[in-house]
């Protein structure tokens, strides 16, 4: 009954096969599931682990969670990105200023991952350049990890020429030391002093790169003036829109599950008010879809 209703179906059919390791590694069931990805089924790679046979290798059922997302990457939404690429940056970036300390921020990556999630379930291809977080790697997207603004901005500049739409929502370094110590510094009398130097401004230079056709969403985060700040932000980087927040509004900012933005253009302020970041994302893409298709 099942193989005869699934021939008649016409939605997405998913097959994540789970069994004996010598089983799943047999050439005629790994031909069998190369024939069905060659007819549109996709198939979810089983998890590698010890099995109900005694056994311990792949074949063993992924976890519940993981099956849930690839449900969701093709149900969740109607797939109006098909056929788009999409950067996303996300996290905070770390700059050493010994083998032990490095300068930070308090990023999550709770925004560019939804938005990165968000895109990846309308049907985008999606790269995540992520500075070190505590999040999982999203189901479906390409994670690219890196550590610095240095990393970010030779991660995200090589691969921004063949991207559709670029959004920059990782919180990169302004600054980092102008010299990095081999050795531990230690704690000595008195007070002391770090010199820093300029990080490569990543926005700015996809702003003066930007490819025919690209869209580039940039993110301004203000503790006050935050609307003039957007302003100048989008005019001096050369970007589509800026997605503009103030730390200091309840609800806003770090860490937390929900954001309140706005979404600033050369013809545009439009607050979208307190919203799950999941939501946030949502609407950030539905803008910039708008724009890039009118």
């Amino acid at each position: 009954m099942l193989t005869t209703t699934i021939l008649a179906c016409k939605c997405p059919i998913l097959v994540s096969p789970a069994m004996n390791t010598r089983m799943y590694t047999n050439s005629i069931v790994q031909e069998n599931l190369d024939k069905l990805r060659r007819h549109g089924y996709t198939v979810i790679e089983p998890a590698s682990g010890y099995l109900a046979c005694g056994d311990t290798g792949a074949g063993k059922m992924p976890e519940p969670e993981l099956l849930l997302q690839a449900v969701l990457k093709e149900v969740a939404y109607e797939k109006d990105m098909k056929g788009l690429k999409v950067l996303v940056t996300a996290g905070p970036t770390q700059e050493s200023i010994d083998p032990v300390r490095y300068i930070t921020n308090h990023s999550s990556g709770k925004m560019g991952y939804a938005l990165a999630i968000n895109a990846m379930r309308r049907g985008a291809e999606v790269t995540l350049v992520s500075g070190q977080t505590a999040l999982e790697a999203p189901y479906g997207v390409k994670v690219v990890p890196v550590v610095s603004a240095k990393d970010m901005f030779e991660a995200v500049t090589e691969r921004a020429g063949e991207q559709d739409i670029i959004i920059k929502a990782a919180a990169v370094a302004d600054y980092r030391p102008a010299n990095v110590a081999s050795d531990k510094i230690k704690k000595s009398e008195g007070d002391m002093s770090i010199a820093l130097e300029r990080t490569d401004d990543i926005l700015k230079y996809l702003g003066e790169h930007k490819a025919e056709g690209q869209f580039l969403c940039g993110f301004c985060m203000e503790t006050k003036d935050m609307l003039e700040n957007a302003g100048k932000k989008l005019r001096a980087k050369h970007v589509d829109m800026i997605v503009a927040n103030n730390v200091k509004v309840a609800g806003a900012g770090f860490a937390g599950n929900t954001n309140v933005v706005t979404l600033v253009a050369e013809d545009m302020s439009k607050e979208l008010g307190l919203l799950s970041k999941d939501e946030t994302a949502a609407q950030i893409l539905d803008e910039i879809m708008r724009r890039k298709n009118r």
